[in-house]
């Protein structure tokens, strides 16, 4: 079995986890608590990727990572190579299309955490950060857990979004489900069930940590 694939593949689901992390931790922390108009309008286009398809999201993410438009352009001038059928392209696209995976377990973990609980923070001293990081945080566990392993297990299976936006290159944008494509249509099939079989073992471990994890209010 060759290694490249399951190289990129890894690599995009790590990659892809830890900087939806970073962003959606607080942009989850502001979807749970602000109340403002247009709340859920904006909670509807994050979550636009659970129901679009990843062919229809991957041509727009295409479209605008052509050398024509800005972010193409820009990053051809910066790197000298297309965004376009590159690791960072998928990365991207990965991104774009995990979104709601990682946002929605840790919101509804946020909005289960007790005001109380923050008030009395505020009464022992306990600034916006430091209650954010000893309160929330440990209370939210279950979701943010929850959010990268759900991420995580999304990205090791994703295919059309990175079809669309990476191609088919080796070694640089060929996963693991891109590599089974191939295997099958190459009638392939003992070397596809092994891709298959051990894409398999990881999605019913992650599930396990997902079921286990799973915070009340989401997806029930």
């Amino acid at each position: 079995m060759p290694s490249s694939e399951w190289t990129v593949t890894l690599a995009l689901a790590m990659s892809t986890t830890l900087v939806l992390l970073m962003v959606c931790l607080p942009l989850a922390w502001w979807l749970a608590r602000a109340r403002f108009p247009g709340r859920s309008i904006i909670e509807a286009i994050l979550s636009l990727p659970l129901v679009l398809p990843p062919t229809v999201l991957g041509f727009y993410l295409l479209m605008v990572m052509g050398p024509e438009r800005w972010p193409g352009s820009w990053y051809t001038q910066m790197t000298g190579e297309t965004l376009a059928f590159s690791f960072v392209g998928i990365l991207v696209a990965s991104l774009m299309a995990n979104i709601p995976f990682m946002l929605g377990p840790m919101v509804a973990s946020f909005r289960g955490v007790e005001e109380e609980l923050l008030e009395a923070a505020a009464c022992l001293g306990d600034g916006p950060w430091r209650s954010f990081s000893r309160v929330v945080i440990p209370m939210a566990w279950p979701g943010i857990v929850s959010g990268m392993a759900l991420t995580f297990a999304h990205t090791m299976g994703e295919f059309g979004v990175i079809l669309m936006v990476g191609g088919n290159v080796e070694g640089r944008t060929r996963t693991v489900a891109l590599a089974i494509y191939d295997d099958v249509q190459g009638l392939q099939y003992q070397q596809a069930n092994q891709s298959a079989m051990m894409l398999v073992a990881v999605s019913i471990a992650l599930l396990v940590v997902i079921q286990a994890w799973r915070p009340r209010g989401w997806l029930r």
